[in-house]
């Protein structure tokens, strides 16, 4: 299993973003074979037809599998668009920060199916 890194330059469009956001590389793929001494088919999925299936070692990354990077979450109720409404459960803190000439009062909120460090 290997991730394939999807753009070899920084500001290039990588699936629709722009930007230190955007994905460098996606996965994991099965290898499928090798092709020659440096290159890889690899098993991709029907999303991505637009990228070729052999990859030279250099645009790939090993996948190291860890059980405790496994994320368990609950079920969702999602809409027929796949979307789901988050819906705020309470507020954790409250302050306000004074500017030069005004004040703006600032609220992190927990939000339902999620846990308290991914408050907002």
């Amino acid at each position: 299993m290997v991730f394939l890194k999807v753009a070899p330059m920084k500001g290039v469009m990588r699936f629709g973003e722009k930007g230190k956001l955007s994905l460098r590389f996606v996965g994991p793929f099965e290898i499928l074979d090798r092709v020659g001494d440096l290159a890889y088919r690899l098993a991709l999925p029907s999303a991505l037809f637009g990228v070729h299936n052999v990859s030279h070692v250099s645009m790939l990354r090993k996948y190291v599998h860890d059980p405790s990077y496994v994320v368990s979450f609950g079920p969702l109720q999602l809409n027929t668009d796949l979307t789901y409404e988050e819906l705020p459960l309470q507020i954790v803190d409250q302050k306000e920060k004074e500017l030069h000439t005004k004040k703006i009062s600032l609220v992190k909120v927990l939000w339902r199916n999620h846990s308290v460090e991914e408050a907002t």
